[in-house]
This record gives structure tokens, sequence and C-alpha cells, in this order.
């Protein structure tokens, strides 16, 4: 019994660890991008305007990366693992609004965000999917 429950603990920490590396490539990649956009704002190549768009582009992008990165350690529970890179993400990024700003509204953006994270990390999930393979069975044969 102590064997198995010893391996249950090191399976569970491998999924963290990978969870823990896809959220932070993802906020990485994500600061990235809006790096670079900015950049392109500056030039005058991109409007202000756009920019809550960009943001939101950016979480989808940042986290479906993410959880790419974290779901192909895996075989089981892609899903899953996709949508926890996903809320990793959501709150690195709620950690430094709070950090730079003191405050953070849900109401100004931020469920835009939290559903951007969660949306990219479960297509991840949902397209490396995988799964179990089953055979198809070989056609019936009608009486005549």
């Amino acid at each position: 019994m102590r064997r198995n429950e010893e391996e249950q603990g090191i399976v569970l920490f491998q999924w963290g660890k990978s969870v823990f590396l896809g959220g932070v490539t993802a906020f990485l990649f994500c600061v990235l991008f809006l790096f670079l956009v900015s950049i392109g704002i500056s030039n005058g190549l991109l409007k202000a305007e756009q920019g809550p768009q960009v943001t939101v582009v950016a979480c989808v992008l940042g986290s479906f990366l993410g959880g790419l990165l974290a779901v192909g350690q895996h075989k089981g529970r892609k899903l899953l693992i996709g949508l926890a890179v996903g809320g990793i993400l959501f709150l690195l990024l709620l950690t430094c609004g709070i950090l730079m700003y003191d405050s953070f509204s849900l109401e100004n953006g931020g469920i835009e965000l939290l559903g951007g994270t969660l949306c990219g990390g479960g297509a991840a999930g949902i397209l490396t999917g995988g799964g179990k393979r089953h055979k198809l069975s070989p056609p019936k044969k009608r009486r005549r």
C-alpha cells in the first residue's frame, strides 16, 4: 500500500511541475508578445484603441503555448492540465496587476482575461487529446 501512495505523490508532483512550467512559459510569451505589440503601437503600426483585444489575444496564445508544453509531458487528463495552465497564467497576471496597480477589478477586463487564459489552455488540452483509439468494427454482412 505504501508503494502505491508514493507513486501517486510522484505523479502529482510531476503534474504540478509541468503545469507550473507551462504557466510560467505562457506568462513569458504573453509579456513578450505585449512588448512587441507596444513597439508596434509606438511606431504607428497599430492603434492604441486595440489594446484590450490584443491583451486577450496574447493571453489566449500564451496559455495555448504553455498548455502545449505541459500537456505534451503527460498521457492522460490533458484537458485538466491545459485548464490548470490557463488558471496559473491568470493568477500570475492577477498578481502582477495587484502589485503594480494596488487593485484588480474584474469589471475592467478581468473576466475577458480569465476566459482567454482558460480557453487557450483548454484548446491545447483538447487539440492534443489523442486519448484511446477504438478500432473500427468490420462492416456487418447483410442477409440476402
